[in-house]
């Protein structure tokens, strides 16, 4: 793999309209909040919807975080969480924002955007259940206080073969799992989405099996780019990016990062995964970044980068080699999928 680039500050690589409030934000500031959603589809349609069809923004009351918020004293701090950012250039907001998949939302890339509005991200409780010492059902507003909150600026590789870079906000999954305790017999960490069709309109229908499931073996969610995001440019998370709590694990096909989260189970067989059990011939359980391994109906070889018109070659892992490849040593990539 080549020499990774130094990191640039966040300052340096955002856009400095989109920017300008981070350090405000970084020191204490609350963090806004708007319905607003996300799509999918070629580039040039999404600008003529957008221009056709603008999205509507429904305001709600913004939940303030903060990046100094108390840590309990005993959980390890990491220790540089910049090693981890890209200094490639930012996907533009109104591209995240705008630019989503969410079934519970409608399968329209738009509907997102449009219907988001409905979910009520407070008051929210997480369950940690399963093969776990600790078990319990936290308030999440409680469990981000437990962890100093981080920001790390991530590639995120779609399965339809389009990418973005984006600067996220949140803790370590690692982190919380230490504190919770999994038993010795724990080998996989499931998670589940809200099941709520009034919030989450795209569940009346049957565009998948809900509510949507998904699942990390326990060393990848061990990973110390495995993030719990409560945030993303400094905001709060929006209903079409999964608030209040979504997964992001950046070496793996987007799918895999599971949106608005309401439990998280430690199991010692594999959980089912949503995508997995829908298509398994299209979508294993694993889903790493593999550009050696085709979809079934198109090449992941290339990717095209929101927000440029060129595609660009795939990198094995998203470009995470040299932090991820260990856990699949003796792993058949093509076969394990």
């Amino acid at each position: 793999m080549p020499d990774r680039p130094p990191s640039l500050p966040a300052s340096q690589v955002t856009p400095e309209s989109l920017h300008a409030d981070r350090r405000k934000f970084l020191v204490g500031a609350g963090l806004f909040a708007a319905a607003a959603a996300g799509v999918g589809g070629g580039l040039y349609a999404l600008m003529q919807r957008r221009s056709q069809h603008p999205v509507a923004t429904p305001p709600r009351t913004p939940k303030p975080l903060s990046v100094s918020q108390p840590v309990d004293a005993n959980q390890p701090v990491t220790e540089d969480p910049k090693r981890f950012d890209t200094d490639e250039t930012q996907t533009s907001f109104d591209d995240v924002t705008t630019y989503n998949n969410f079934y519970e939302f409608g399968t329209g890339k738009q509907d997102p955007a449009r219907n988001a509005h409905t979910l009520k991200p407070r008051p929210w409780a997480v369950v940690i259940d399963g093969l776990v010492k600790k078990p319990q059902t936290v308030d999440l507003d409680q469990l981000l206080k437990w962890f100093p909150l981080e920001e790390r600026i991530y590639r995120m590789r779609c399965v339809e073969a389009w990418s973005m870079v984006i600067p996220w906000l949140g803790i370590p999954l690692g982190k919380l799992i230490d504190r919770v305790e999994p038993s010795s017999k724990a080998k996989y960490v499931a998670f589940e989405t809200l099941l709520d069709p009034e919030q989450m309109p795209g569940q009346k229908g049957r565009a998948l099996p809900w509510p949507y499931v998904e699942a990390l073996r326990l060393d990848e969610a061990r990973n110390p780019l495995t993030l719990l995001a409560a945030g993303l440019y400094g905001k709060e998370l929006l209903g079409q990016n999964g608030a209040p709590l979504r997964l992001v694990v950046p070496w793996k096909y987007g799918f895999k990062g599971i949106k608005t989260i309401t439990r998280i189970t430690f199991t010692e067989e594999q959980p089912p995964c949503t995508w997995n059990e829908a298509g398994p011939d299209e979508y294993g359980f694993y889903a790493n970044v593999n550009p050696q391994v085709d979809h079934p109906r198109w090449s992941q070889a290339t990717e095209r980068r929101i927000g440029e018109l060129r595609r660009r070659d795939t990198l094995l892992f998203n470009g995470y080699g040299e932090w991820v490849a260990d856990l699949y040593k003796g792993l058949d990539l093509r076969r394990n999928f």
